[in-house]
């Protein structure tokens, strides 16, 4: 889904260094594949053609974090709240 995003964190010997990858594109997703050696990070369309491809060795990975796109919905049977955390028609205690 446009918005997804994965961060792939690489020790690069003299420190620890940050890649980006994301979905840039509506009907499009990111993918983590990882084997013994590698780890690939590709950018997919709907029907499984691949985009772009980031390759690295499993061995020098030190995180690998996946953020889901937020599309603003909630999910079912939550409360509705506003920006501060507070529920739909009430107000805090003061």
């Amino acid at each position: 889904m446009r918005g997804d995003w994965v961060e792939v964190l690489v020790d690069t010997g003299n420190g620890v260094r940050a890649f980006e990858i994301a979905a840039t594109r509506d009907g499009r997703r990111v993918e983590v594949t990882t084997s013994r050696s590698m780890v690939e990070v590709a950018e997919v369309t709907r029907t499984g053609q691949t985009v772009r491809t980031a390759r690295f060795l499993s061995g020098r990975v030190v995180a690998i974090v996946e953020h889901p796109a937020t599309d603003g919905r909630q999910p079912r049977g939550a409360p509705d709240q506003d920006q501060a955390g507070h529920q739909a028609g009430r107000r805090p205690a003061t």
